[in-house]
């Protein structure tokens, strides 16, 4: 292979980007990958997050740095990008290269058509598992924590819950605030004016909404 490339890696949990458990894989079958010729690595992206949200503010990163160095994107697997066609799109709109490891000869339309089924058959099996609870709870099945027995089991599963939404959203202001950071470096500073350029880069809030001055300001204050 020749040419220069960012690296663009995805781990789902926060355990397996501190492990380094499918992070190590990712980076041997780039490595492998590009063995032989005359490339470079320019630059590495790591990101925890899940494959189900859009807002991936180090895949961001590394398309900007892709644009700017004229490099390509390559990644592991082809699934460490998007299941969301409308990520997808984005991703072309952004006129930048790309090479999965693990499909080669993918290009611009068999991905859009192969996160187009992915995202299909997600839907799909949420209508099934909708489906078959109301049917339950139409024969009067007693569904989750409506039993009594199981409340104390309810309660610590809702502290759990809450610890794991604020790891997310604490790991989701690890991975903003360093774009902030380039976005005040190049003479953004009203937090109406970050938001803007937050909105312009497709990265979205920890909830997947849009940026205002009141969410930039709570995300730095959150720091």
């Amino acid at each position: 292979m020749d040419g220069r490339f960012v690296a663009y890696y995805r781990v789902s949990t926060a355990r397996q980007g501190v492990s380094g458990l499918g992070l190590d894989a990712q980076k041997e079958a780039v490595e492998t990958y590009l063995n032989g010729g005359q490339w470079k690595v320019v630059d590495e992206f790591v990101e925890v997050e899940s494959g189900k949200k859009n807002d991936r503010p180090k895949l961001a990163e590394a398309i900007d740095l892709c644009r700017k160095k004229k490099a390509t994107l390559i990644i592991a697997k082809l699934d460490r990008l998007a299941r969301n066609v409308k990520f997808i799109a984005n991703l072309m709109d952004s006129d930048v290269e790309f090479v999965a490891v693990d499909f080669p000869e993918a290009n611009r339309l068999t991905l859009h058509i192969l996160a187009a089924v992915a995202e299909h058959e997600a839907r799909m099996i949420s209508a099934r598992t909708k489906g078959a609870l109301a049917q339950a709870k139409a024969r009067g099945t007693v569904l989750g924590w409506a039993i009594p027995a199981r409340r104390e089991e309810a309660h610590q599963a809702a502290a759990k819950g809450a610890a794991i939404g604020k790891a997310k959203a604490d790991q989701h202001a690890a991975n903003v605030l360093p774009v902030i950071a380039s976005i005040r470096a190049a003479g953004v500073s009203t937090l109406p004016g970050i938001a803007e350029a937050l909105n312009a880069r497709g990265i979205r809030t920890a909830r997947g909404k849009a940026w205002y001055a009141t969410t930039v300001r709570n995300l730095i204050a959150r720091a």
